[in-house]
């Protein structure tokens, strides 16, 4: 079940052009970012990881978008 709220989602989606769309395709995309968000925090945990630091930064994530992008 996603955690993002669906009236966040379909914002997102009408700015993106979007005119109407229904529940099942508002929470299939809500999932995916959810699941996206993950593997970009557990990238971003790596990251900080190896700079021996505890706090995740701005940076941290910017880099690990950019190389979960490439794969």
């Amino acid at each position: 079940m996603a955690e993002i709220p669906l009236a966040v989602v379909l914002r997102i989606m009408k700015v993106a052009g979007v005119e109407r769309a229904n529940r099942t395709a508002v929470k299939i995309i809500a999932e995916r970012a959810e699941d996206f968000g993950a593997v970009i925090a557990s990238e971003a945990v790596k990251l900080t990881k190896l700079a021996d630091r505890k706090t995740i930064l701005g940076n941290d994530i910017k880099l690990a978008t950019e190389r979960v992008n490439r794969h």
